[in-house]
């Protein structure tokens, strides 16, 4: 697993985050440029980077439903 530098981001999130295996975090980093402020990690040591808009329409989708077939516990 590799480590994410998360100084300076504002963290909203964690999910799962009933172990210690570096679970996926949500955070904002108020320094980025607007397209890429929203910030999701893995536990892998990836992250993906979107606007609040592109986030707002995740949100919107998983909302919806749309992505509930993703969700196979």
């Amino acid at each position: 697993m590799t480590e994410i530098d998360i100084n300076g981001l504002e963290p909203l999130a964690t999910f799962c985050g009933n172990c210690n295996c570096g679970c996926p975090q949500l955070f904002v980093d108020p320094g980025a440029p607007a397209e890429r402020r929203v910030l999701l990690t893995d536990d892998f040591g990836q992250r993906v980077q979107m606007s609040a808009d592109q986030f707002a329409s995740l949100v919107e989708e998983a909302k919806a439903g749309k992505l509930d077939g993703i969700a196979i516990a």
